[in-house]
């Protein structure tokens, strides 16, 4: 029997759609303005389009070193979480005493989110379908009727689902039970929302230099000096929106490590197909498990299928050549045809990887540097879709020297715990990712170097 692998294009499937804007011309000679924006991923295109409406006369300039949305935010789920801390159970764990405020931020943040996409008529597919989080095992089952009956988490929006209530949602023999959070998820195609973000910083102004990679940072005057290798830009602040890919502050290096994600995109299914599943109210899914799968459908009834094999190369190198990883593929579309057996005969069209950047607490953490003149936000873990707005506000908050609610709160004003130099960085997370591993097949028991990492702050999770 052929592999339904055989004839995948190793390429997202996202970047691959018709409708892609003409890359902007790369920075040639000297320019100067008010803000300039490293990074045209989400980051980037929210601290552009928010700087215009907060001051249309403000002169903003986004450089980026390929075109935007080629890394992550052409690369992701489309999966637009109101969770600001990567869930709620992460964000307890660090900051309790804000929990309310930040659950509160994050639902805004959807909600304005979603303005933007009706304001600017961005066509992404945006969806507030909201998302499932389902149990495969019975140690997840009781840790998911645990959570669902927790302080904190009788919202309206929330429901536990049973086992045939939830098959009734999706029919998959793997279920055992779910929660369903009906409003703090929107499904998005990703690669739409990046192309319309920028046609909305472009119908306010805002000028963009494509293929233009910014190799050097540092103060001139007043502001700041950006270089590239045929120009630069003066610009009195900059926002650094860079992600993983980020290496024009050094301390940022100690917080944050690249780890690889793997997806797969079905066929379209038929209409025979489709009906063997359900999923007629289309939302996104999540398993509970600690290396978990993420999928959704698309607007052509393809099945997105990604995670749970989350890979850190040693030594931490970004290498495009690790976009393709064959065996975590196979690893996969095999879990693919155990969850919807039904599928067997469905076929995988793409296959792709890219990068995350992650950080020891699993959400985002924000900073300056060259006395106030220069902001960043990194660290987002695979969240950033939804939260890349709200770490956008913060950036241009502390540009201002402003402080606000955002700036406020101890998750803005605190950093992650950082990770430890290399060769022991690369030794810690090899064992982090072989003991969570372990705790999946364990009943979800941590062990020793889990429960320390606990206790610490530093952990490494998929």
């Amino acid at each position: 029997m052929p592999s339904p692998l055989q004839d995948a294009s190793p390429e997202p499937y996202w970047l691959t759609q018709a409708g892609a804007p003409a890359p902007a011309d790369p920075l040639d000679g000297a320019d100067t303005c008010d803000l300039a924006v490293v990074g045209a991923g989400y980051s980037g295109l929210w601290t552009a389009l928010l700087a215009k409406e907060r001051d249309p006369g403000r002169d903003v300039v986004v450089i980026e070193a390929g075109t935007a949305g080629w890394a992550a935010s052409g690369r992701n789920g489309g999966f637009c979480a109101a969770s600001l801390t990567h869930g709620h159970d992460n964000g307890m764990s660090r900051f309790p005493s804000e929990m309310d405020v930040l659950e509160r931020l994050g639902r805004e943040n959807l909600d304005q989110i979603e303005a933007t996409v009706a304001r600017y008529g961005i066509d992404c597919d945006f969806s507030r379908t909201g998302e499932l989080q389902v149990a495969t095992a019975q140690w997840q089952l009781r840790e998911l009727v645990r959570d669902a009956a927790g302080p904190g988490r009788d919202s309206a929006g929330r429901r536990f689902l049973d086992r045939d209530e939830l098959r009734a949602e999706v029919d998959s023999p793997t279920y055992l039970g779910g929660i369903w959070d009906r409003d703090g998820c929107a499904m998005v195609d990703p690669a739409r929302l990046v192309w319309g973000l920028r046609a909305a910083c472009q119908s306010l102004g805002v000028r963009f230099y494509d293929h233009s990679p910014v190799v050097s940072l540092a103060p001139a005057g007043a502001g700041m000096r950006l270089h590239t290798s045929r120009g630069r830009v003066d610009a009195g602040r900059v926002a650094l929106a860079t992600g993983a890919h980020g290496r024009l502050l050094r301390r940022l290096g100690h917080f944050v490590v690249p780890v690889y994600d793997y997806v797969l995109m079905t066929e379209p299914l038929t209409d025979a197909q489709l009906a063997s599943v359900g999923w007629r109210n289309r939302q996104g899914i999540g398993d509970a498990g600690n290396q978990f799968h993420y999928y959704r459908l698309t607007a052509d009834n393809r099945i997105l299928w990604g995670g749970y094999d989350a890979v850190y190369y040693n030594g931490g190198r970004i290498d495009p050549a690790r976009d393709q990883r064959e065996a975590t593929f196979t690893v996969l579309a095999e879990h693919f045809a155990a969850t919807f057996p039904q599928l067997a005969d469905v076929r995988f069209t793409h296959k792709w990887g890219g990068v995350i950047d992650t950080c020891s607490r699993f959400s985002s953490f924000f900073g300056t540097a060259h006395r106030g003149r220069v902001a960043y936000a990194v660290g987002y873990t695979g969240l950033g879709v939804g939260a890349t707005r709200f770490g956008a506000n913060v950036m241009l908050d502390l540009l201002a020297g402003e402080r606000t609610e955002r700036t406020s709160l101890k998750m803005v004003r605190s950093k992650p715990v950082p990770f430890p130099p290399e060769p022991v960085r690369s030794g810690v997370i090899q064992l982090t990712r072989w003991s969570i591993a372990r705790a999946d097949r364990n009943e979800g028991r941590r062990n020793l170097w889990l429960r320390t990492l606990d206790k610490v702050g530093l952990g490494f999770d998929s």
